[in-house]
């Protein structure tokens, strides 16, 4: 029996690898599709020099193809990585690699993450874990990569710059660990972009420090605001390949894939480890065509920042999130900037209800009108929360998301309980009243 699990637990990591490796390719072998090498050349020299905080589109300041070769490059790395620290590929991981290439397109490089990164790893050692325990908050924690190049820019790009900037985030880096580990308590769960929460947190302290020494941060948007074909079918012809290898992996993929989203999606929620990979397959290409779908919908445009959100909604298809527990936040986004005579392809709008669906867990777990509701108190608040940060933590919606979960949760557990209590009531009224028939029928 061991054996046989191990059989299966091979063949998964490596179906997710070779999964893993086609789809960085992708991205990389399409980055020359789209430009040409000069100016991808030049694309990715701006990329690294350029400053990186929210929201600064890179397609817009280097081209589709220097943007989909950072992307592609990240996620090279991030499997390399996974890879050198023998970690088991999973869902997590598939969720991991992902955030990574969608944060390709606007505000991680293949130069900025490493100081964060440093820092969880010399954590990892100082407490004698191996690395593996800790590479998936390196990861996410990659959301302050932009403090690395900010800093920097701070002082012109000198090498003193340079070396501070990578001592700082390497400090970051170092509790950041700690800080994620103590955030999972706080939602219980509720929110998958759990080290986003805690980066936000770190980034707020951050910003306010350096604030105090003479940091300024004024307001970016860099944001390409056309259409390109090429890349609109490039990602719905990916997602169609997602759901054609589920079908070729599994036979009974769709009714494996109902029960997959009869799942809550609260961490953690590995599908790759309850559902197998054919399912997920599935459910990651119809995540990535829905949304693609809605963003073009709604007057958005595919670009950096859109493709990101894209991207990190269907990586965790692969770890909590299904069409169920997120379309509920996506329509509260909606409602609300409806409510708010805002129009629904406006950056901060559509970026928002990508990124709401980090609360999928809440729909899942307590229904669709917890999670309209959550999605509609998410937009309110992730509108004005970028300024405590000054725009270092990418993950604004995560760190968002952390504070709507904090403060809907105990209130969703008093009308659960309250629930709980009236059904039980009901149970115990129709039992005795069985109780009492089958009395008087003996009489």
């Amino acid at each position: 029996m061991q054996d046989t699990i191990s059989k299966l637990q091979n063949t998964q990591d490596h179906q997710i690898k070779i999964f893993l490796i086609l789809f960085a390719l992708i991205f990389i072998g399409s980055a020359f599709l789209l430009d040409s090498v000069s100016n991808i050349i030049n694309g990715m020299s701006t990329i690294i020099m350029e400053g990186d905080r929210l929201i600064t589109d890179y397609v817009e300041i280097a081209g589709f193809g220097a943007t989909f070769l950072n992307a592609g490059l990240l996620m090279l790395l991030s499997l390399g990585l996974l890879q050198l620290s023998k970690a088991k590929l999973s869902g997590m991981a598939i969720a991991a690699v992902f955030l990574m290439g969608g944060f390709g397109m606007f505000g991680k490089n293949i130069v900025n993450i490493w100081g964060i990164i440093t820092g969880v790893y010399i954590f990892a050692k100082l407490q004698k874990h191996p690395f593996r325990q800790y590479i998936y908050i390196a990861f996410f924690g990659t959301s302050l990569a932009p403090l690395t190049s900010e800093l920097a820019l701070w002082h012109n790009n000198t090498v003193a710059a340079l070396l501070m900037a990578f001592l700082v985030t390497v400090a970051v880096g170092f509790f950041l660990a700690p800080v994620s580990n103590a955030c999972l308590a706080v939602h219980q769960g509720y929110n998958l972009y759990n080290v986003g929460f805690g980066a936000g947190l770190a980034g707020t302290i951050i910003y306010a420090i350096i604030s105090q020494i003479g940091y300024e941060s004024t307001p970016v948007l860099h944001w390409y605001d056309s259409h390109h074909l090429g890349v609109i079918l490039l990602l719905y012809g990916v997602f169609i390949c997602f759901i054609i290898c589920a079908c070729i992996l599994d036979k009974h993929v769709l009714r494996n894939y109902r029960q997959l989203m009869k799942r809550s999606g609260r961490l953690v929620s590995d599908f790759i480890r309850s559902d197998n990979c054919g399912p997920v397959l599935f459910n990651m290409g119809i995540l990535g065509i829905t949304y693609t779908s809605y963003v073009l919908l709604v007057g958005g445009h595919i670009n950096g920042p859109t493709i990101g959100g894209i991207l990190t909604i269907v990586g965790f298809g692969g770890f909590g999130k299904h069409l169920r527990n997120t379309i509920p936040l996506v329509l509260g986004v909606v409602i609300a900037g409806y409510i708010g005579m805002g129009a629904l392809h406006e950056p901060v709008i559509l970026l928002a209800a990508l990124f709401a669906t980090g609360l999928a867990p809440i729909a899942g777990q307590f229904g669709w009108v917890a999670g309209i509701v959550t999605g509609m108190l998410h937009l309110a608040l992730v509108q004005s929360i970028g300024a405590y940060h000054g725009g270092i933590n990418l993950y604004n919606n995560g760190f968002s998301a952390g504070l709507v979960a904090l403060f809907v949760l105990p209130i969703i557990d008093v009308f659960a309980k309250q629930r709980r209590r009236q059904q039980e009531a009901r149970f115990s009224k129709r039992v005795e009243n069985d109780t009492l028939e089958e009395e008087i029928i003996r009489r």
